[in-house]
C-alpha cells in the first residue's frame, strides 16, 4: 500500500517535470516579492534573484534526471 502512494510522488514524465518547475517558480517569485518588501534596495533585488535562481538549477537537475531514467530504462530493455 505504501508503495502504491509512494509511486504518486515520483516524476516520471518530463510534462510531470515541468509542471513541479512551474509550481517551484511560482513559490519562488512569491517568496523574492516578499524579499523585495522586507528588504528593500540591492539586497532585497540579490536574495529575489537567489530565490528564483535557485529554481533554474533545481529544473536543470529535475529535467537531467526524468531523461537519464528514461535512458537507463531503454537500456535495460534493450539488455
Amino acid at each position: 500500500m505504501l508503495r502504491k502512494i509512494g509511486r504518486l510522488f515520483v516524476i516520471k514524465t518530463r510534462f510531470e517535470a515541468f509542471a513541479v518547475i512551474y509550481a517551484l517558480s511560482l513559490g519562488a517569485v512569491e517568496r523574492g516579492k516578499g524579499y523585495l518588501i522586507e528588504y528593500p534596495g540591492f539586497g532585497g533585488k540579490l536574495l529575489f534573484l537567489a530565490a528564483t535562481g535557485a529554481v533554474f538549477i533545481a529544473g536543470a537537475k529535475i529535467l537531467d534526471a526524468v531523461r537519464m531514467e528514461r535512458e537507463q530504462a531503454e537500456a535495460t530493455r534493450k539488455a
